[in-house]
Protein backbone atom coordinates (compact mmCIF):
# COMPACT_ATOMS: atom_id res chain seq x y z
CA UNK A 1 0.00 0.00 0.00
CA UNK A 2 1.25 3.43 -0.96
CA UNK A 3 1.54 6.04 1.83
CA UNK A 4 2.20 9.78 1.66
CA UNK A 5 5.95 8.96 1.78
CA UNK A 6 5.57 7.30 -1.66
CA UNK A 7 3.92 10.30 -3.38
CA UNK A 8 5.98 12.66 -5.55
CA UNK A 9 4.34 15.85 -6.88
CA UNK A 10 6.39 17.66 -9.52
CA UNK A 11 6.07 19.90 -12.58
CA UNK A 12 8.18 20.11 -15.73
CA UNK A 13 9.31 23.66 -16.58
CA UNK A 14 11.41 24.93 -19.48
CA UNK A 15 11.71 27.49 -22.24
CA UNK A 16 9.41 27.04 -25.27
CA UNK A 17 10.27 23.97 -27.37
CA UNK A 18 12.94 22.54 -25.03
CA UNK A 19 11.04 19.25 -24.74
CA UNK A 20 8.67 19.41 -21.73
CA UNK A 21 5.71 17.67 -23.39
CA UNK A 22 7.93 15.07 -25.11
CA UNK A 23 9.53 14.17 -21.75
CA UNK A 24 6.01 13.80 -20.28
CA UNK A 25 5.21 11.38 -23.17
CA UNK A 26 8.20 9.16 -22.29
CA UNK A 27 7.22 9.11 -18.60
CA UNK A 28 3.68 8.05 -19.52
CA UNK A 29 5.14 5.25 -21.66
CA UNK A 30 7.58 4.00 -19.02
CA UNK A 31 4.86 3.91 -16.34
CA UNK A 32 2.38 2.39 -18.87
CA UNK A 33 -0.20 5.02 -17.88
CA UNK A 34 -1.32 5.15 -21.51
CA UNK A 35 -1.62 2.03 -23.65
CA UNK A 36 0.75 1.92 -26.62
CA UNK A 37 -2.11 2.03 -29.14
CA UNK A 38 -3.38 5.34 -27.68
CA UNK A 39 0.08 6.93 -27.64
CA UNK A 40 0.77 9.99 -29.79
CA UNK A 41 3.20 12.90 -29.67
CA UNK A 42 2.54 15.55 -26.97
CA UNK A 43 -0.31 13.43 -25.62
CA UNK A 44 -1.04 15.89 -22.79
CA UNK A 45 -1.54 18.81 -25.21
CA UNK A 46 -5.20 17.96 -25.72
CA UNK A 47 -6.43 21.35 -27.00
CA UNK A 48 -6.55 21.73 -30.82
CA UNK A 49 -4.75 25.07 -30.51
CA UNK A 50 -1.91 23.47 -28.54
CA UNK A 51 -1.41 20.76 -31.16
CA UNK A 52 -1.55 23.20 -34.08
CA UNK A 53 0.88 25.71 -32.60
CA UNK A 54 3.12 23.11 -30.97
CA UNK A 55 2.95 24.93 -27.62
CA UNK A 56 1.46 24.15 -24.22
CA UNK A 57 -1.20 26.69 -23.18
CA UNK A 58 -2.81 25.09 -20.13
CA UNK A 59 -1.19 23.10 -17.32
CA UNK A 60 -2.04 19.38 -17.62
CA UNK A 61 -2.02 17.15 -14.51
CA UNK A 62 -1.55 13.39 -14.76
CA UNK A 63 -1.13 10.65 -12.11
CA UNK A 64 1.32 7.78 -12.81
CA UNK A 65 2.27 4.62 -10.92
CA UNK A 66 6.01 3.95 -10.99
CA UNK A 67 7.73 0.84 -9.62
CA UNK A 68 11.25 1.78 -8.59
CA UNK A 69 14.31 -0.47 -8.89
CA UNK A 70 14.05 -1.37 -5.17
CA UNK A 71 10.49 -2.69 -5.74
CA UNK A 72 8.67 0.22 -4.02
CA UNK A 73 5.65 1.55 -5.94
CA UNK A 74 5.41 5.35 -6.09
CA UNK A 75 2.60 7.66 -7.18
CA UNK A 76 4.00 10.38 -9.47
CA UNK A 77 1.70 13.40 -9.92
CA UNK A 78 3.11 15.28 -12.88
CA UNK A 79 1.92 18.70 -14.10
CA UNK A 80 3.09 19.67 -17.61
CA UNK A 81 3.32 23.49 -17.81
CA UNK A 82 3.47 26.12 -20.59
CA UNK A 83 6.77 27.72 -21.60
CA UNK A 84 5.62 31.05 -23.02
CA UNK A 85 6.05 34.23 -20.95
CA UNK A 86 2.30 35.06 -21.24
CA UNK A 87 1.42 31.85 -19.39
CA UNK A 88 3.90 32.23 -16.52
CA UNK A 89 0.89 32.50 -14.18
CA UNK A 90 -0.20 28.97 -15.21
CA UNK A 91 3.30 27.82 -14.19
CA UNK A 92 3.16 29.54 -10.78
CA UNK A 93 -0.27 27.94 -10.07
CA UNK A 94 1.08 24.50 -11.01
CA UNK A 95 4.07 24.98 -8.71
CA UNK A 96 1.76 25.61 -5.75
CA UNK A 97 0.57 21.99 -6.12
CA UNK A 98 4.14 20.54 -6.22
CA UNK A 99 7.21 19.87 -4.08
CA UNK A 100 9.65 19.56 -6.96
CA UNK A 101 10.40 20.87 -10.45
CA UNK A 102 12.19 19.22 -13.39
CA UNK A 103 14.00 22.07 -15.18
CA UNK A 104 14.59 21.03 -18.80
CA UNK A 105 17.31 22.77 -20.86
CA UNK A 106 18.02 22.15 -24.56
CA UNK A 107 21.57 20.76 -25.07
CA UNK A 108 21.93 22.72 -28.33
CA UNK A 109 20.27 26.05 -27.38
CA UNK A 110 21.33 26.25 -23.73
CA UNK A 111 19.82 28.51 -21.06
CA UNK A 112 17.20 30.84 -22.57
CA UNK A 113 15.28 33.83 -21.17
CA UNK A 114 12.29 31.78 -20.00
CA UNK A 115 14.56 29.09 -18.48
CA UNK A 116 15.94 31.77 -16.11
CA UNK A 117 12.43 33.06 -15.27
CA UNK A 118 11.05 29.56 -14.54
CA UNK A 119 14.07 28.58 -12.43
CA UNK A 120 13.66 31.71 -10.26
CA UNK A 121 9.90 31.05 -10.00
CA UNK A 122 10.62 27.51 -8.72
CA UNK A 123 13.14 28.91 -6.19
CA UNK A 124 10.56 31.44 -4.95
CA UNK A 125 8.12 28.55 -4.39
CA UNK A 126 10.83 26.65 -2.43
CA UNK A 127 10.76 23.68 -4.79
CA UNK A 128 13.49 21.05 -5.10
CA UNK A 129 14.88 21.61 -8.62
CA UNK A 130 16.30 18.76 -10.71
CA UNK A 131 18.23 20.15 -13.73
CA UNK A 132 17.86 18.03 -16.88
CA UNK A 133 19.78 18.55 -20.14
CA UNK A 134 17.61 17.30 -23.01
CA UNK A 135 18.41 16.47 -26.67
CA UNK A 136 21.94 15.23 -25.83
CA UNK A 137 21.84 13.01 -28.95
CA UNK A 138 21.69 16.00 -31.35
CA UNK A 139 24.82 16.50 -33.53
CA UNK A 140 25.21 20.12 -32.30
CA UNK A 141 24.62 19.32 -28.60
CA UNK A 142 27.14 20.93 -26.25
CA UNK A 143 26.49 19.26 -22.89
CA UNK A 144 29.57 20.63 -21.10
CA UNK A 145 28.87 24.25 -22.04
CA UNK A 146 25.18 23.95 -21.06
CA UNK A 147 26.15 22.36 -17.71
CA UNK A 148 28.41 25.36 -17.02
CA UNK A 149 25.56 27.76 -17.93
CA UNK A 150 23.18 26.01 -15.51
CA UNK A 151 25.76 26.27 -12.71
CA UNK A 152 26.93 29.83 -13.48
CA UNK A 153 23.68 31.57 -14.49
CA UNK A 154 21.12 29.67 -12.40
CA UNK A 155 23.36 28.63 -9.52
CA UNK A 156 22.14 25.02 -9.69
CA UNK A 157 24.54 22.14 -9.13
CA UNK A 158 24.69 19.54 -11.93
CA UNK A 159 25.78 16.93 -9.37
CA UNK A 160 22.17 15.65 -9.25
CA UNK A 161 21.48 16.62 -12.86
CA UNK A 162 20.56 14.25 -15.72
CA UNK A 163 21.44 13.98 -19.42
CA UNK A 164 18.55 12.66 -21.49
CA UNK A 165 16.96 12.49 -24.92
CA UNK A 166 13.20 12.77 -24.39
CA UNK A 167 12.55 11.80 -28.01
CA UNK A 168 14.45 8.48 -27.96
CA UNK A 169 13.98 7.80 -24.23
CA UNK A 170 17.75 7.80 -23.52
CA UNK A 171 18.38 8.50 -19.81
CA UNK A 172 14.68 8.89 -18.90
CA UNK A 173 14.52 5.69 -16.72
CA UNK A 174 17.48 7.04 -14.67
CA UNK A 175 15.62 10.37 -14.31
CA UNK A 176 12.53 8.50 -13.02
CA UNK A 177 14.70 6.81 -10.36
CA UNK A 178 16.16 10.23 -9.52
CA UNK A 179 12.67 11.73 -9.03
CA UNK A 180 11.81 8.99 -6.51
CA UNK A 181 15.17 9.43 -4.75
CA UNK A 182 15.75 13.22 -4.81
CA UNK A 183 12.31 14.88 -4.62
CA UNK A 184 10.73 15.16 -1.16
CA UNK A 185 7.31 13.64 -0.32
CA UNK A 186 4.42 16.00 0.53
CA UNK A 187 4.03 17.28 4.10
CA UNK A 188 0.70 17.17 5.90
CA UNK A 189 -0.86 18.23 9.20
CA UNK A 190 -2.27 15.22 11.06
CA UNK A 191 -5.26 16.87 12.78
CA UNK A 192 -7.65 15.21 10.31
CA UNK A 193 -9.49 18.30 8.98
CA UNK A 194 -9.61 18.60 5.19
CA UNK A 195 -7.71 21.32 3.32
CA UNK A 196 -7.35 21.18 -0.47
CA UNK A 197 -6.02 23.88 -2.81
CA UNK A 198 -7.98 24.69 -6.01
CA UNK A 199 -5.21 25.25 -8.60
CA UNK A 200 -7.34 25.10 -11.77
CA UNK A 201 -10.89 24.34 -12.91
CA UNK A 202 -12.92 23.65 -16.05
CA UNK A 203 -16.59 23.92 -17.00
CA UNK A 204 -18.60 20.96 -18.28
CA UNK A 205 -22.05 21.56 -19.76
CA UNK A 206 -23.43 18.43 -18.07
CA UNK A 207 -21.51 18.29 -14.80
CA UNK A 208 -20.99 22.00 -14.05
CA UNK A 209 -17.77 23.41 -12.60
CA UNK A 210 -15.00 20.84 -12.02
CA UNK A 211 -12.22 22.16 -9.71
CA UNK A 212 -8.71 20.61 -9.92
CA UNK A 213 -7.38 20.21 -6.37
CA UNK A 214 -4.23 19.31 -4.50
CA UNK A 215 -5.19 17.74 -1.16
CA UNK A 216 -2.85 19.13 1.52
CA UNK A 217 -4.46 17.77 4.71
CA UNK A 218 -7.17 15.17 5.43
CA UNK A 219 -9.05 13.27 2.72
CA UNK A 220 -11.71 13.98 0.12
CA UNK A 221 -14.33 11.40 -0.90
CA UNK A 222 -17.75 11.16 -2.58
CA UNK A 223 -20.74 11.84 -0.32
CA UNK A 224 -18.92 14.45 1.81
CA UNK A 225 -20.19 18.00 2.19
CA UNK A 226 -17.44 20.53 1.55
CA UNK A 227 -17.15 24.28 1.89
CA UNK A 228 -15.11 26.75 -0.21
CA UNK A 229 -13.46 29.08 2.30
CA UNK A 230 -13.06 32.03 -0.11
CA UNK A 231 -16.63 32.17 -1.41
CA UNK A 232 -18.38 30.52 1.57
CA UNK A 233 -20.21 28.16 -0.80
CA UNK A 234 -21.22 24.65 0.33
CA UNK A 235 -21.42 21.66 -2.01
CA UNK A 236 -21.96 17.92 -1.86
CA UNK A 237 -19.15 15.90 -3.46
CA UNK A 238 -20.60 13.61 -6.14
CA UNK A 239 -17.29 12.21 -7.44
CA UNK A 240 -13.55 12.49 -6.90
CA UNK A 241 -10.87 11.24 -9.24
CA UNK A 242 -7.36 11.47 -10.65
CA UNK A 243 -6.01 12.12 -14.17
CA UNK A 244 -4.58 9.08 -15.99
CA UNK A 245 -4.49 11.38 -18.07
CA UNK A 246 -8.27 11.14 -18.64
CA UNK A 247 -10.35 11.88 -15.53
CA UNK A 248 -10.68 8.54 -13.69
CA UNK A 249 -12.98 8.21 -10.61
CA UNK A 250 -11.39 6.88 -7.38
CA UNK A 251 -12.81 6.12 -3.96
CA UNK A 252 -10.94 8.92 -2.16
CA UNK A 253 -8.17 11.51 -2.51
CA UNK A 254 -5.76 11.46 0.43
CA UNK A 255 -3.21 14.03 1.63
CA UNK A 256 -0.57 14.74 -1.00
CA UNK A 257 -2.67 13.62 -4.00
CA UNK A 258 -3.69 15.71 -7.01
CA UNK A 259 -7.10 15.20 -8.64
CA UNK A 260 -10.51 16.68 -9.29
CA UNK A 261 -13.87 16.87 -7.56
CA UNK A 262 -17.36 17.05 -9.04
CA UNK A 263 -20.00 18.61 -6.83
CA UNK A 264 -23.14 20.71 -7.15
CA UNK A 265 -21.35 23.72 -8.63
CA UNK A 266 -23.41 25.10 -11.50
CA UNK A 267 -22.16 28.67 -12.07
CA UNK A 268 -18.66 29.59 -13.30
CA UNK A 269 -18.56 32.26 -10.58
CA UNK A 270 -18.95 29.60 -7.81
CA UNK A 271 -15.23 28.70 -7.80
CA UNK A 272 -12.14 30.88 -7.40
CA UNK A 273 -8.65 29.70 -8.34
CA UNK A 274 -6.48 29.60 -5.21
CA UNK A 275 -9.46 28.93 -2.91
CA UNK A 276 -9.30 26.33 -0.10
CA UNK A 277 -11.75 23.40 0.03
CA UNK A 278 -12.51 22.19 3.56
CA UNK A 279 -15.05 19.89 5.23
CA UNK A 280 -18.45 21.44 6.04
CA UNK A 281 -18.72 19.36 9.26
CA UNK A 282 -15.16 19.83 10.59
CA UNK A 283 -13.88 22.92 8.78
CA UNK A 284 -10.25 24.00 8.92
CA UNK A 285 -9.50 27.20 10.84
CA UNK A 286 -6.90 28.63 8.45
CA UNK A 287 -7.12 28.67 4.60
CA UNK A 288 -4.09 27.71 2.50
CA UNK A 289 -1.90 30.60 1.28
CA UNK A 290 -3.35 30.42 -2.28
CA UNK A 291 -1.80 32.63 -4.96
CA UNK A 292 -0.81 36.25 -5.26
CA UNK A 293 -3.45 37.92 -7.37
CA UNK A 294 -2.32 38.53 -10.92
CA UNK A 295 -3.26 41.77 -12.69
CA UNK A 296 -3.79 41.94 -16.45
CA UNK A 297 -1.22 44.04 -18.29
CA UNK A 298 -2.88 44.35 -21.71
CA UNK A 299 -6.47 45.41 -22.44
CA UNK A 300 -8.56 45.09 -25.57
CA UNK A 301 -12.25 45.46 -26.42
CA UNK A 302 -13.96 42.26 -27.63
CA UNK A 303 -17.27 42.69 -29.48
CA UNK A 304 -19.57 40.20 -31.24
CA UNK A 305 -19.68 40.71 -35.03
CA UNK A 306 -23.45 40.15 -34.83
CA UNK A 307 -25.24 42.03 -32.04
CA UNK A 308 -27.49 38.95 -31.57
CA UNK A 309 -24.45 37.06 -30.19
CA UNK A 310 -23.95 39.40 -27.19
CA UNK A 311 -25.50 37.04 -24.59
CA UNK A 312 -23.62 34.07 -26.08
CA UNK A 313 -20.34 36.02 -25.84
CA UNK A 314 -21.11 36.97 -22.22
CA UNK A 315 -21.71 33.32 -21.20
CA UNK A 316 -18.59 32.18 -23.10
CA UNK A 317 -16.37 34.77 -21.36
CA UNK A 318 -17.63 33.64 -17.94
CA UNK A 319 -16.69 30.02 -18.71
CA UNK A 320 -13.27 31.09 -20.02
CA UNK A 321 -12.60 33.14 -16.89
CA UNK A 322 -13.25 30.03 -14.79
CA UNK A 323 -10.46 28.19 -16.60
CA UNK A 324 -8.16 31.22 -16.81
CA UNK A 325 -8.15 33.44 -13.73
CA UNK A 326 -5.58 35.82 -15.27
CA UNK A 327 -8.24 36.93 -17.76
CA UNK A 328 -10.80 39.65 -16.86
CA UNK A 329 -13.87 41.04 -18.66
CA UNK A 330 -16.06 44.10 -18.00
CA UNK A 331 -19.06 45.20 -20.13
CA UNK A 332 -18.53 48.27 -22.32
CA UNK A 333 -20.13 49.85 -25.39
CA UNK A 334 -18.78 51.60 -28.46
CA UNK A 335 -20.56 53.88 -30.94
CA UNK A 336 -18.90 52.05 -33.82
CA UNK A 337 -19.08 48.45 -32.57
CA UNK A 338 -22.09 48.33 -30.22
CA UNK A 339 -22.10 46.36 -26.95
CA UNK A 340 -19.09 44.28 -25.95
CA UNK A 341 -16.52 43.71 -23.20
CA UNK A 342 -13.27 45.33 -22.10
CA UNK A 343 -10.98 42.35 -21.52
CA UNK A 344 -7.65 42.15 -19.67
CA UNK A 345 -4.82 39.77 -20.63
CA UNK A 346 -1.26 39.01 -19.51
CA UNK A 347 0.18 39.61 -22.99
CA UNK A 348 -0.40 39.44 -26.73
CA UNK A 349 -0.22 35.65 -27.10
CA UNK A 350 -2.68 35.34 -24.20
CA UNK A 351 -5.04 37.74 -26.06
CA UNK A 352 -4.65 35.80 -29.31
CA UNK A 353 -5.32 32.43 -27.61
CA UNK A 354 -8.44 33.72 -25.80
CA UNK A 355 -9.83 35.10 -29.08
CA UNK A 356 -9.15 31.82 -30.86
CA UNK A 357 -10.73 29.79 -28.04
CA UNK A 358 -13.85 31.99 -28.19
CA UNK A 359 -14.15 31.30 -31.92
CA UNK A 360 -13.47 27.55 -31.73
CA UNK A 361 -14.74 26.25 -28.42
CA UNK A 362 -17.74 28.57 -28.11
CA UNK A 363 -18.49 29.36 -31.78
CA UNK A 364 -18.64 33.16 -31.27
CA UNK A 365 -17.60 35.40 -34.16
CA UNK A 366 -15.77 38.36 -32.59
CA UNK A 367 -13.90 41.56 -33.42
CA UNK A 368 -11.30 43.15 -31.11
CA UNK A 369 -9.95 46.70 -30.75
CA UNK A 370 -6.30 47.75 -30.45
CA UNK A 371 -4.50 46.32 -27.42
CA UNK A 372 -3.68 48.96 -24.80
CA UNK A 373 -1.94 49.04 -21.42
CA UNK A 374 -3.04 50.68 -18.15
CA UNK A 375 -1.83 54.28 -17.84
CA UNK A 376 -1.74 56.23 -14.58
CA UNK A 377 -3.08 59.74 -15.26
CA UNK A 378 -2.20 62.34 -12.60
CA UNK A 379 -4.68 65.25 -12.61
CA UNK A 380 -4.01 68.82 -11.48
CA UNK A 381 -6.49 68.45 -8.60
CA UNK A 382 -4.23 65.73 -7.07
CA UNK A 383 -6.35 62.69 -8.03
CA UNK A 384 -5.02 59.68 -9.99
CA UNK A 385 -6.94 57.79 -12.68
CA UNK A 386 -6.16 54.32 -14.08
CA UNK A 387 -6.96 54.49 -17.81
CA UNK A 388 -6.96 51.34 -19.97
CA UNK A 389 -9.29 52.72 -22.65
CA UNK A 390 -8.48 55.93 -24.60
CA UNK A 391 -12.20 56.85 -24.47
CA UNK A 392 -11.84 57.59 -20.73
CA UNK A 393 -8.79 59.86 -21.11
CA UNK A 394 -9.65 63.20 -19.41
CA UNK A 395 -9.32 66.60 -21.10
CA UNK A 396 -5.61 67.48 -21.64
CA UNK A 397 -6.04 70.79 -19.72
CA UNK A 398 -6.83 68.79 -16.53
CA UNK A 399 -3.78 66.48 -16.82
CA UNK A 400 -0.55 67.14 -14.94
CA UNK A 401 1.32 64.07 -16.22
CA UNK A 402 0.76 60.56 -17.59
CA UNK A 403 2.80 57.54 -16.43
CA UNK A 404 3.08 54.32 -18.45
CA UNK A 405 3.99 50.77 -17.32
CA UNK A 406 7.68 49.89 -17.67
CA UNK A 407 9.13 46.39 -18.06
CA UNK A 408 12.58 44.90 -17.63
CA UNK A 409 13.09 42.79 -20.74
CA UNK A 410 15.67 40.00 -21.09
CA UNK A 411 16.70 39.43 -24.71
CA UNK A 412 18.90 36.47 -25.63
CA UNK A 413 20.61 36.67 -29.05
CA UNK A 414 23.78 35.60 -30.88
CA UNK A 415 26.86 37.83 -30.61
CA UNK A 416 26.70 39.02 -34.23
CA UNK A 417 23.09 40.23 -33.79
CA UNK A 418 23.74 42.56 -30.81
CA UNK A 419 23.76 45.67 -33.04
CA UNK A 420 20.38 44.88 -34.61
CA UNK A 421 18.84 44.07 -31.21
CA UNK A 422 20.17 47.32 -29.71
CA UNK A 423 18.68 49.26 -32.64
CA UNK A 424 15.32 47.54 -32.12
CA UNK A 425 15.36 48.40 -28.39
CA UNK A 426 16.27 52.05 -29.10
CA UNK A 427 13.48 52.34 -31.71
CA UNK A 428 11.02 51.16 -29.06
CA UNK A 429 12.13 53.87 -26.58
CA UNK A 430 14.13 51.37 -24.55
CA UNK A 431 17.57 51.50 -22.96
CA UNK A 432 20.01 48.66 -22.28
CA UNK A 433 20.99 48.31 -18.61
CA UNK A 434 23.54 45.52 -18.90
CA UNK A 435 24.93 42.86 -21.20
CA UNK A 436 25.85 39.35 -19.98
CA UNK A 437 27.68 36.70 -22.00
CA UNK A 438 25.94 33.33 -21.69
CA UNK A 439 28.68 31.48 -23.56
CA UNK A 440 31.04 32.12 -26.49
CA UNK A 441 28.10 32.50 -28.93
CA UNK A 442 25.27 34.23 -27.10
CA UNK A 443 24.56 37.24 -24.92
CA UNK A 444 21.64 38.31 -22.73
CA UNK A 445 20.65 41.99 -22.92
CA UNK A 446 18.80 43.41 -19.92
CA UNK A 447 16.70 46.42 -21.02
CA UNK A 448 14.17 48.84 -19.58
CA UNK A 449 11.38 49.77 -21.95
CA UNK A 450 7.68 50.75 -22.03
CA UNK A 451 5.31 47.77 -22.09
CA UNK A 452 3.26 49.53 -24.78
CA UNK A 453 6.20 49.24 -27.21
CA UNK A 454 6.39 45.43 -27.16
CA UNK A 455 2.63 44.87 -27.47
CA UNK A 456 2.07 44.33 -31.14
CA UNK A 457 4.98 43.26 -33.33
CA UNK A 458 8.12 43.43 -31.16
CA UNK A 459 8.42 39.64 -30.89
CA UNK A 460 8.04 39.25 -34.68
CA UNK A 461 10.79 41.81 -35.33
CA UNK A 462 13.06 40.16 -32.73
CA UNK A 463 12.63 36.72 -34.34
CA UNK A 464 13.23 38.25 -37.78
CA UNK A 465 16.51 40.04 -36.95
CA UNK A 466 17.85 37.07 -34.94
CA UNK A 467 16.82 34.54 -37.64
CA UNK A 468 14.57 32.80 -35.13
CA UNK A 469 17.27 32.34 -32.45
CA UNK A 470 16.27 35.30 -30.23
CA UNK A 471 14.17 34.81 -27.11
CA UNK A 472 12.38 37.27 -24.87
CA UNK A 473 11.19 37.31 -21.28
CA UNK A 474 10.04 40.32 -19.26
CA UNK A 475 8.84 41.41 -15.85
CA UNK A 476 6.82 44.43 -14.78
CA UNK A 477 8.96 46.93 -12.82
CA UNK A 478 6.61 49.86 -12.23
CA UNK A 479 5.59 53.11 -13.90
CA UNK A 480 7.49 56.07 -15.38
CA UNK A 481 6.35 59.42 -16.85
CA UNK A 482 6.10 59.64 -20.65
CA UNK A 483 5.25 62.25 -23.31
CA UNK A 484 1.95 60.55 -24.17
CA UNK A 485 -1.03 61.88 -26.09
CA UNK A 486 -4.47 60.61 -27.08
CA UNK A 487 -4.85 60.31 -30.86
CA UNK A 488 -8.33 60.22 -32.40
CA UNK A 489 -9.44 59.21 -35.89
CA UNK A 490 -12.21 61.35 -37.41
CA UNK A 491 -14.46 60.33 -40.29
CA UNK A 492 -16.31 63.30 -41.80
CA UNK A 493 -15.55 65.23 -38.59
CA UNK A 494 -16.94 62.51 -36.26
CA UNK A 495 -14.60 60.68 -33.82
CA UNK A 496 -14.53 56.87 -34.28
CA UNK A 497 -13.78 55.67 -30.75
CA UNK A 498 -12.74 52.16 -31.87
CA UNK A 499 -9.58 53.63 -33.48
CA UNK A 500 -8.60 56.01 -30.63
CA UNK A 501 -5.27 55.19 -29.00
CA UNK A 502 -2.77 56.57 -26.47
CA UNK A 503 0.62 56.95 -28.10
CA UNK A 504 4.03 58.58 -27.63
CA UNK A 505 3.97 62.07 -29.19
CA UNK A 506 7.02 61.36 -31.39
CA UNK A 507 5.26 58.39 -33.04
CA UNK A 508 1.76 59.88 -33.37
CA UNK A 509 2.17 61.39 -36.85
CA UNK A 510 3.50 58.21 -38.49
CA UNK A 511 0.79 56.08 -36.80
CA UNK A 512 -1.92 58.59 -37.77
CA UNK A 513 -0.82 58.59 -41.41
CA UNK A 514 -0.74 54.78 -41.46
CA UNK A 515 -4.29 54.54 -40.06
CA UNK A 516 -5.69 57.17 -42.44
CA UNK A 517 -4.18 55.42 -45.47
CA UNK A 518 -5.53 52.04 -44.35
CA UNK A 519 -9.04 53.45 -43.78
CA UNK A 520 -9.04 55.22 -47.14
CA UNK A 521 -8.52 51.87 -48.86
CA UNK A 522 -11.20 49.88 -47.03
CA UNK A 523 -14.08 52.34 -46.48
CA UNK A 524 -16.38 52.32 -49.54
CA UNK A 525 -16.92 55.59 -51.42
CA UNK A 526 -20.03 57.62 -50.54
CA UNK A 527 -22.05 60.18 -52.55
CA UNK A 528 -19.86 62.92 -51.06
CA UNK A 529 -16.10 63.23 -50.31
CA UNK A 530 -15.21 61.85 -46.85
CA UNK A 531 -12.20 63.34 -45.02
CA UNK A 532 -10.29 60.78 -42.88
CA UNK A 533 -8.25 62.64 -40.26
CA UNK A 534 -5.94 61.81 -37.36
CA UNK A 535 -6.01 64.42 -34.59
CA UNK A 536 -4.38 65.16 -31.25
CA UNK A 537 -6.89 67.35 -29.44
CA UNK A 538 -7.90 69.91 -32.08
CA UNK A 539 -4.70 69.60 -34.10
CA UNK A 540 -4.97 67.56 -37.30
CA UNK A 541 -1.75 65.58 -37.82
CA UNK A 542 -2.67 63.45 -40.87
CA UNK A 543 -5.41 63.43 -43.51
CA UNK A 544 -6.66 61.41 -46.46
CA UNK A 545 -9.82 61.97 -48.53
CA UNK A 546 -12.13 59.25 -49.83
CA UNK A 547 -13.32 60.62 -53.16
CA UNK A 548 -17.05 60.84 -53.85
CA UNK A 549 -19.01 58.62 -56.19
CA UNK A 550 -20.07 60.80 -59.11
CA UNK A 551 -22.99 60.14 -61.42
CA UNK A 552 -22.63 61.49 -64.95
CA UNK A 553 -25.57 63.94 -64.92
CA UNK A 554 -24.68 65.34 -68.37
CA UNK A 555 -25.08 61.97 -70.13
CA UNK A 556 -28.51 62.95 -71.51
CA UNK A 557 -27.23 66.18 -73.12
CA UNK A 558 -26.26 65.58 -76.74
CA UNK A 559 -24.49 68.76 -77.83
CA UNK A 560 -26.48 72.02 -77.36
CA UNK A 561 -25.66 74.97 -75.16
CA UNK A 562 -22.81 74.50 -72.64
CA UNK A 563 -24.76 76.48 -70.00
CA UNK A 564 -27.27 73.62 -69.77
CA UNK A 565 -24.49 71.19 -68.78
CA UNK A 566 -23.06 73.71 -66.32
CA UNK A 567 -26.47 74.16 -64.74
CA UNK A 568 -26.78 70.37 -64.16
CA UNK A 569 -23.25 70.15 -62.71
CA UNK A 570 -23.88 73.10 -60.36
CA UNK A 571 -27.10 71.49 -59.13
CA UNK A 572 -25.17 68.22 -58.47
CA UNK A 573 -22.49 70.18 -56.61
CA UNK A 574 -25.11 71.85 -54.37
CA UNK A 575 -26.68 68.48 -53.63
CA UNK A 576 -23.29 66.97 -52.68
CA UNK A 577 -22.58 69.91 -50.35
CA UNK A 578 -25.97 69.51 -48.63
CA UNK A 579 -25.45 65.73 -48.38
CA UNK A 580 -22.02 66.22 -46.80
CA UNK A 581 -23.59 68.32 -44.03
CA UNK A 582 -26.29 65.81 -43.13
CA UNK A 583 -24.90 62.50 -44.50
CA UNK A 584 -23.39 59.84 -42.21
CA UNK A 585 -20.41 57.65 -43.09
CA UNK A 586 -21.18 53.94 -43.16
CA UNK A 587 -18.16 51.88 -42.01
CA UNK A 588 -18.72 48.14 -42.62
CA UNK A 589 -17.53 45.64 -39.98
CA UNK A 590 -15.11 44.11 -42.52
CA UNK A 591 -13.36 47.50 -42.77
CA UNK A 592 -12.77 47.54 -39.00
CA UNK A 593 -11.45 43.98 -39.03
CA UNK A 594 -9.04 44.53 -41.94
CA UNK A 595 -7.70 47.85 -40.56
CA UNK A 596 -7.16 46.29 -37.10
CA UNK A 597 -5.18 43.46 -38.69
CA UNK A 598 -3.10 45.64 -41.01
CA UNK A 599 -2.18 48.41 -38.58
CA UNK A 600 -2.02 46.41 -35.31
Amino acid sequence: MRTIAHIRNFCIVAHIDHGKSTLADRMLQITQTIQERNMREQVLDAMDLERERGITIKCHPVAMRYKAADGVEYEFNLIDTPGHVDFAYEVSRSMAACEGAILVVDAAQGVEAQTVANAYLAMENHLEIVPVINKVDLPNANVEAVSRQIEDILGLSMEHGFHISAKSGLGVPALMEGIARILPPPKTCEDGSLRALVFDSVFDNYRGVIPYVRVVDGELKAGMRVSFMGTGLDSEVKEVGVFRPQPTPVERLTAGQVGYLIGTLREPTDVRIGDTVTGAVRPATEPLPGFREVHPMVFSGIYPVSTDDYEKLKASLEKLRLNDSAFTAQPESSVALGFGFRCGFLGLLHLEIVQERLRREFGVDIISTYPAVVYKVYLKDGSILDVDNPVFMPDPTRIERIEEPIIRAFLVCNNEQIGDCLRLVMERRGEVERTDSLDTRRVMLTCRMPLNEILVDFHDHLKSITRGYGSLDYEHVGYAPGDLVKMDILLNGEIVDAFSCIIDRSKAQAKGRQLCEALKEVIPAHQFPVPVQAAIGRTIIARETIRALRKDVTAKCYGGDITRKRKLLERQKEGKKRMKQIGSVNVPQEAFVSVMKRTG
